[in-house]
């Protein structure tokens, strides 16, 4: 079977598409981040596979509260998945979107694992430094992994930059024999 993110890229791609056409980049992806929360739900997944529930019943679990259903750009949207058999992808379909949007408006998110919880400032100052060196806004989201000794390890798009004291051993032990 193919990958979840290979079969995720059109539908993402499309949803792209018609939000910016639309201007409406904000209000897709809060929807996708409702339907994608929904679609992370077990209880949810196993009614997918329910025999007697129809597309449209399977839509209005997956649609944000207030909106329209059915004849909504989103709802259409929803629609197509539910007859592809694909409303699975959401979480992947959201972090794709995702990623286009923050290539549209100049940004590129990243994460940044350090040993030891970062301030706000800290990881300010070196999203600025990347920033500086990518050319865009640089956002990153931090995390804490006690393994790393000391440093800092940034996952940046498919750019990894290993600043911890982990790896410094790691590339040391190596250069050594």
């Amino acid at each position: 079977m193919m990958a979840q993110s290979t079969l995720a890229r059109p539908y993402a791609r499309a949803a792209f598409s018609a939000a910016r056409e639309s201007g409406t980049l904000g209000e897709w992806s809060a929807q996708l981040r409702f339907s994608a929360e929904v679609a992370r739900r077990p209880e949810v997944l196993a009614l997918l596979d329910h025999p007697r529930l129809s597309g449209a019943a399977k839509v209005r679990l997956f649609m944000p509260e207030g909106l329209p259903q059915l004849g909504s750009p989103y709802g259409n949207f929803l629609a197509l998945l539910a007859e592809r058999g694909r409303l699975r992808l959401l979480p992947e379909i959201h972090r794709q979107f995702e990623l286009l949007r923050a290539e549209a408006e100049g940004r590129v998110r990243g994460r940044i694992k350090s040993a030891h919880p970062m301030a706000e400032e800290e990881v300010k100052a070196v999203a600025a430094a990347l920033g500086n060196r990518v050319g865009r806004r640089v956002e990153l989201e931090p995390s804490v992994d006690p393994t790393l000794i000391g440093g800092f390890i940034v996952e940046l798009g498919d750019r990894v930059i290993d600043a911890s004291i982990r790896g410094g051993l790691e590339r040391l032990r190596r250069s050594l024999g």
